[in-house]
């Protein structure tokens, strides 16, 4: 199921020997301006509660709320920000389907079992050393569970989280320590990145996506391949990333899947000329997957991009965009690589047979033949509301990174922008932008996915994961006892 809150779909955009949703159609979009302020309370250092929620999303259907998260905050881990999720609800227009308006009800702020707040500020800003991760967080992927708990996966560690309704945390899970970014001697560094760390994640590179597939495993996906996974062991030159499948009753990692990234040569083969080709060592960089959701028969989608559109990067838009698509994938057949490296070649083992994987939605060519924008940072998608004739719509929502840029000395700016295709300029963080300019907005997609098959999962299962999930509360709840006694 997609996320367990989020609802769920079955199948393939017409590309499938079996589709069940036969088409996916775009319907509209909505932005919501980059000054709008939160309902945190707290006063970030930037200056203002300011909004952001598009790095991962889920949907409740008992309640029709939205759920989006922020990252670790302005300024790429340079500024004290407390990570928080987003509650909003969506709606739309009666005929077309489109999404017609965004209405935040609710903000949860992140903390520590103690109480104390998160922060996006990196290890090293926080706690003074790159080996100690302490409470420095950056959130990327969301799942909202029947009991109102909520996980998390974070890119520092990288790492999985569980929280309460309230954003208190409860458990941590366990991090593989293949994905645990390490020196050449095996101390730990979650900040720097190659040479000075040679294996593990690559820094900005952790944990992406989290979904909880329909057989109640957790699966976290991460944005690109190992640092030392790839031809001269760099993994800026691998197709090959990791899904890592998590046991949520012990928090430990059982099977790790390798997918695929799209071939840069495919892509660079949809831009016009080759000025603006992506290099051999952007292949597992500048292409990278967003997120991973859940379906009810077993598959799964994947948001798969480049790091181009319209964006603090390039508030105008100017760069051609290579891709911004989703896949469908399926885990059946594909090898448990848990023990395996890709060290040193950009192919896989004989024997490792990667997930299968098959084209479910085009978004940059649906927005480009509707005359809309793309935005860089393409991170969430939810199914949402199920339609009066059948089907549901589909949400796929962007990460604005607060428009904030920074100097490579670490100071931060404001981006304003009149829009693709116009004029840019940054300010001061809190200055206000000139006239005829504006922050750069969180952008709202929505599709109508039709077909024969529901996306709910089927009941039985659901009371099987309910079940499940108050067995491991009460575990956890008997060991903390024992601890205190």
């Amino acid at each position: 199921m997609v996320k367990f809150s989020q609802a769920v779909a079955a199948g393939a955009l017409s590309i499938s020997s079996t589709p069940a949703f036969a088409a996916v159609t775009f319907t509209g979009s909505v932005s919501v301006a980059g000054a709008t302020t939160d309902l945190s309370g707290i006063a970030p250092a930037f200056g203002g509660n300011r909004l952001s929620f598009g790095s991962d999303l889920v949907y409740d259907r008992t309640t029709d709320l939205f759920y989006g998260i922020t990252d670790r905050g302005p300024g790429g881990g340079l500024v004290d920000y407390a990570p928080r999720v987003n509650a909003f609800r969506l709606t739309f227009d009666g005929t077309t389907n489109a999404v017609t308006g965004f209405n935040l009800q609710q903000t949860i702020v992140f903390t520590k079992s103690d109480g104390t707040v998160f922060s996006g500020l990196n290890p090293l800003l926080r706690s003074g050393n790159v080996a100690t991760l302490g409470d420095s967080f950056d959130p990327e992927g969301f799942v909202r569970l029947p009991n109102g708990n909520m996980l998390v996966a974070d890119e520092y560690g990288p790492s999985i989280y569980e929280f309460d309704a309230t954003g208190r945390q409860i458990r941590a899970y366990t991090t593989p320590e293949n994905l645990k970014p390490k020196l050449p001697g095996g101390g730990i560094d979650y900040v720097n990145g190659r040479p000075t760390i040679t294996s593990g994640r690559q820094d900005n590179r952790g944990f992406e996506g989290l979904t909880v597939g329909a057989n109640g495993k957790v699966y976290a996906i991460m944005q690109d391949p190992l640092v030392n996974e790839g031809a001269s062991n760099q993994g800026r030159n691998s197709r090959n990333l990791r899904i890592v499948e998590f046991d949520p009753a012990t928090g430990t990692a059982t099977k790790q899947f390798i997918y695929q990234l799209e071939d840069v040569a495919a892509i660079n083969g949809r831009t016009p000329g080759t000025v603006d080709d992506f290099a051999s060592n952007a292949q597992g960089r500048s292409i990278g997957v967003s997120s991973i959701s859940a379906m009810g028969d077993g598959t799964f989608l994947v948001i798969e991009r480049d790091n181009r559109g319209l964006g603090v990067d390039d508030p105008t838009g100017a760069r051609p965009i290579g891709t911004k698509r989703v896949y469908r994938i399926d885990l059946t057949g594909a090898t448990d690589v848990s023990g395996v490296s890709l060290a040193g070649s950009n192919s896989l083992p004989a024997g490792v047979v990667p997930v299968g994987k098959s084209l479910y939605l085009d978004v940059q060519e649906a927005l480009r033949a509707a005359g809309q924008n793309s935005f860089e940072k393409l991170e969430g998608l939810a199914f949402g509301p199920a339609l009066a004739g059948g089907g549901f719509n589909l949400i796929l929502v962007t990460d604005n990174d607060f428009s904030v840029t920074q100097s490579g000395s670490g100071t931060q700016f404001d981006v304003c922008t009149s829009g693709a295709g116009g004029t840019s300029v940054q300010v001061a963080l809190g200055a206000g932008c000139p006239t005829g300019t504006a922050l750069i907005a969180s952008r709202i997609y929505s599709f109508t996915a039709t077909g024969k098959d529901s996306p709910v999962p089927e009941p039985s299962t659901w009371a099987m994961m309910i079940a499940g999930f108050g067995i491991v509360g009460a575990a956890m709840r008997r060991r903390a006892r024992a601890l205190l006694a």
